[in-house]
């Protein structure tokens, strides 16, 4: 079989997930947007995606080739895999600005003592000393914990919005700065997230 051709009839396979000519199916892309067909963008439509997802799962079910050679059973199994890990990825707007930054060689992004929002540096201190002393049985701080909650969720908000600005923006040019203001955004947001993790176990413990 040649490089990019169909390894049932051998006619050019064109990267498609079902031959065009004999409908076997063709070793799955593991690229998460190619495999769904979607261009590559940040901003995707959710039901798009997951009207998508539904045709690609009846299409993929792996007791639809229990008859078929090992081959293409194989690569329901692989497609399948693909199918899952790549929904996941790709309906979650964190995740999936995650995977773009990763593909364009950037890093994980784990959050370091510089993503600390300036506004939360004496506030993240309080909240630390009020969590210590709630597991310490001190109740009197519940309140400020459940503000520092709300304060936080706030936040959140306020960077997914950020988030989605950014999105707009690397979706028109697909500028390397712009990769690079999004990563900074999902450092803080993730951030902020792991204080909120922290403030709930606090108050639910």
């Amino acid at each position: 079989m040649h490089q990019g051709h169909c390894w049932q009839c051998e006619h050019p396979a064109e990267h498609n997930l079902f031959c065009t000519f004999c409908n076997s199916l063709q070793r799955p892309q593991t690229d998460y947007y190619a495999f769904f067909g979607l261009p590559h963008k940040l901003r995707l439509d959710s039901a798009d995606l997951q009207k998508r997802f539904y045709q690609l799962s009846k299409l993929l079910h792996p007791d639809r080739y229990t008859r078929r050679p090992q081959r293409e059973k194989d690569y329901s199994l692989e497609a399948t895999a693909i199918l899952n890990d790549g929904y996941r990825v790709l309906r979650d707007p964190v995740r999936r600005a995650e995977y773009v930054l990763i593909e364009q060689g950037f890093d994980n992004g784990e959050p370091r003592s510089k993503d600390v929002p300036p506004e939360l540096l004496e506030e993240v201190f309080a909240w630390n000393m009020a969590i210590e002393e709630l597991r310490g049985g001190d109740q009197s701080v519940r309140p400020q914990l459940e503000k520092a909650r709300d304060t936080l969720q706030g936040m959140l908000g306020e960077l997914d919005a950020q988030l989605d600005a950014r999105f707009g923006e690397w979706d028109s040019g697909h500028g390397k700065p712009t990769l690079a203001a999004i990563r900074a955004v999902l450092n803080k947001r993730k951030y902020v997230g792991n204080l909120v993790t922290e403030v709930e176990k606090a108050l639910t413990a």
